[in-house]
C-alpha cells in the first residue's frame, strides 16, 4: 500500500473501484488514483454513473423545465426540492455538461438567487427569495455545486462569490439583514453567533475556486474561514451555538452522505484541506478521531444517510458506505501528501 493507505486497517480502494457503484468509481479514479478527466476509465465510469442510481433516479424526477417537486426557489420540501438536487448531484460527481444538469443550474440561477447575489431561502412559488433569505450554508452549497459544474465564469455565479466573500469579511456594501446578521459567519439561525456549519459550506465553496482565480478578497475570506474553523478543535466541535444547547450538536459526530445544511467533522476536514490547511497540526485530533471510526476492512459507515427523505436513497444507514469511505480516503490522501503525518490506525 502507498503511505496514505498504510494508515488504514485495510485497503478499501479495490472496493471503491467496483463497478456496482459507478459514481463512486468515477470519483475514486479521479480523487484517489489521480486519473485525468479524459482517461478512458474515467469517461466510462462517469457515463455509467449518469445512467445509474442515485444520479439517474434524481434526474428522472426532474421536470423538463429544470425544477424538482414544484417550480419556484426550490428550498422546500427538504430534501426533494430543486436546490437540494443540484447540491446532491454536485457531491455525486454528476456530469455538468449533461443537458438536464445544465437545466437545473440555469433554473436555480433564475429562481433561487436574490438581488444581493446570495442564494436564498424562499417558500413562495412566485418570484425569487428576498435578499434577507441569504444563508452561508445554502449559498456555499449551491456555489460549490455550480463551480464544479463549470459555471464559475457566469456573471451570476460571480455575484454569489462576491456576496459570500463580503458576508465573511465585512468588506464592501453588505447589509446584514435576515439570516446573515454580521461578518465572520454570524447568523440569526444560530442566535446571531457565528455558525460553523455555514462556515464549513462557505469555505468549501470558495476553496473550490482555483488558486489562480482567487481575488485578494476571496483569499481573505478563505483565510478567515480557516482560522474560524481551527479556533476550536474540530474533533470536539464546540463552536459557538444557540443558548438552548449545552453541548455540540450530535450531528457533528455522525459521518454521512450526502450533505445538506448539516456538517460533520469530516466535512470540516474536507473544507480545510481544500483551503490549503492540510499540513496544519491542529487537524491531528480530528484525523485521529476519523481513523478510529473505520472498521477492520478500512471502511466507514454512513450514519446520516437521509434515508426516506431524498428522491433516491444512497445508502442503508449504519452500514459500511462507499460514499463516506471515499470522503475519508480523499482527506487522508491530501493530508499525507501535504507532508503532515496522520496518526497510524489504532
Amino acid at each position: 500500500m502507498s503511505d496514505w493507505r498504510s494508515r488504514l486497517r485495510a485497503d478499501p480502494v479495490p472496493w471503491l473501484l467496483d463497478d456496482d457503484n459507478p459514481a463512486v468509481r468515477h470519483l475514486a479514479l479521479r480523487g484517489l488514483l489521480d486519473r485525468a478527466a479524459d482517461n478512458p476509465e474515467v469517461v466510462e465510469a462517469r457515463a455509467a454513473a449518469m445512467e445509474s442510481n442515485p444520479i439517474a433516479g434524481i434526474l428522472a424526477a426532474q421536470d423538463p423545465a429544470g425544477w424538482w417537486v414544484a417550480p419556484g426557489p426550490g428550498y422546500v420540501p427538504k430534501y426533494t426540492a430543486t436546490t437540494w438536487q443540484l447540491i446532491f448531484l454536485g457531491q455525486m460527481g454528476a456530469d455538468g455538461a449533461d443537458p438536464r444538469v445544465r437545466a437545473g443550474c440555469e433554473y436555480v440561477l433564475e429562481h433561487t438567487q436574490t438581488s444581493s447575489g446570495a442564494f436564498g431561502v424562499g417558500v413562495r412559488r412566485e418570484g425569487v427569495p428576498p435578499p434577507s433569505g441569504g444563508l452561508h450554508c445554502l449559498n456555499g452549497n449551491l456555489l460549490k455545486a455550480l463551480i464544479e459544474f463549470g459555471w464559475l465564469d457566469d456573471e451570476r455565479v460571480q455575484q454569489s462569490v462576491v456576496w459570500q466573500t463580503t458576508a465573511i469579511t465585512g468588506d464592501g456594501p453588505m447589509r446584514y439583514v435576515g439570516y446573515v446578521s454580521g461578518p465572520g459567519f454570524c447568523c440569526y439561525a444560530n442566535e446571531g453567533h457565528p455558525c460553523a456549519w455555514g462556515a464549513t459550506k462557505a469555505l468549501f465553496a470558495l476553496a473550490s475556486i482555483p488558486i489562480e482565480r482567487r481575488s485578494p478578497a476571496v483569499q481573505r475570506a478563505i483565510d478567515s474561514g480557516v482560522e474560524f474553523l481551527l479556533s476550536r478543535d474540530p474533533a470536539v466541535a464546540d463552536y459557538p451555538t444557540a443558548s438552548r444547547r449545552t453541548a455540540p450538536n450530535s450531528s457533528w459526530f455522525k459521518l454521512g452522505f450526502p450533505s445538506g445544511y448539516v456538517a460533520d467533522v469530516l466535512q470540516v476536514l474536507e473544507a480545510l484541506v481544500a483551503a490549503g490547511a492540510a499540513a496544519d497540526p491542529r487537524l491531528a485530533n480530528a484525523m485521529a478521531w476519523l481513523l478510529a471510526r473505520q472498521d477492520a476492512e478500512g471502511r466507514w459507515a454512513n450514519e446520516y444517510a437521509y434515508v426516506g427523505k431524498m428522491v433516491a436513497n444512497v445508502d442503508r444507514e449504519g452500514r459500511p458506505s462507499k460514499w463516506v469511505t471515499l470522503r475519508a480516503c480523499r482527506v487522508l490522501k491530501a493530508i499525507d501528501g501535504s507532508g503532515a503525518r496522520p496518526p497510524s490506525p489504532a
